[in-house]
């Protein structure tokens, strides 16, 4: 039995059937979790979507475009490559699905005794990954209690720094952007949403780039998606990037937990 971590999917359904044969996925056997964006930029993503949701083994984070996409159901609206989902006869329950996902996973590796923590997007440095949860619950509680209200003011870039006092959609918005769009902060956490390279602009760094104790503790990983720029590359070992860019006609990748081995297919 494995567990495998994968990459950003949106929608490369055949990519991702591919990358389940390359490594001998067995459902009754292995789990797999993803690290959001299941959908929109590629093709197929109502068939990723109802595979999901079919095979209750597979767990996943919400990414910004899975949140994008709950919005679009709410408002019974219909966009680009999500008008299918959106137009879909099983719609209501594509959308009670997704209310259903979380935020932040946690797993332990009884084999290597690591720990990972899956996020779409990362977890700041002013966060230990126990506040993070507590966080990500906090924001998926207030999205299954109203989501209309939760959705429709979910979109912005402001606040831009996070502070114990926010509250109500500030507060939500504030740690959905951390858990589902963050790539640069700076010193005092503020966020860089318009940077999306792999290189640092001004005061900001990749938000791996910091330290705090909980970085630093040997059997702790940071699984994130959401950073196609990066290919992967962070430069720390503990901080793992699989977002490859399969949308972009790149590779699409698993993390295999127990030995840390990835394996690719190719677009």
């Amino acid at each position: 039995m494995s567990t495998y971590a994968v990459g950003d999917v949106h929608g490369c359904y055949s990519q991702f059937l591919r990358l389940l044969d390359k490594i001998d996925y067995s459902p009754s056997m292995d789990k797999i979790i993803l690290t959001g964006d299941l959908v929109n930029r590629g093709n197929e993503s109502l068939a990723m979507i109802n595979f999901c949701m079919n095979n209750p083994e597979i767990k996943t984070v919400l990414g910004n475009h899975d949140l994008y996409l709950l919005y679009l159901l709410s408002i019974n609206k219909g966009k680009g490559k999500l008008k299918q989902i959106v137009n879909a006869k099983n719609n209501k329950k594509i959308y009670k699905w997704l209310l259903g996902r979380p935020l932040f996973l946690k797993e332990k590796d009884f084999i290597s005794g690591n720990t990972f923590f899956i996020t779409h997007a990362g977890i700041p440095e002013i966060w230990s990954p126990s506040k993070a949860g507590k966080l990500a619950k906090e924001a998926s509680n207030a999205l299954k209690q109203n989501p209309k209200k939760f959705l429709e003011s979910m979109w912005g870039d402001h606040p831009r720094t996070w502070n114990e006092s926010l509250a109500g959609s500030d507060r939500n918005r504030m740690i959905v952007n951390y858990l589902t769009r963050m790539r640069f902060i700076n010193q005092a956490a503020t966020l860089d949403l318009k940077n999306a390279s792999a290189d640092s602009s001004d005061n900001f760094r990749p938000w791996f780039k910091y330290s705090n104790k909980s970085y630093q503790d040997k059997q702790y990983y940071y699984i994130f998606g959401h950073w196609a720029a990066l290919n992967g590359r962070t430069q720390n070992k503990h901080f793992i990037g699989l977002d490859t860019g399969c949308v972009w006609k790149e590779k699409l990748t698993a993390l295999r937990l127990e030995d840390l081995r990835k394996f690719s297919v190719k677009y």
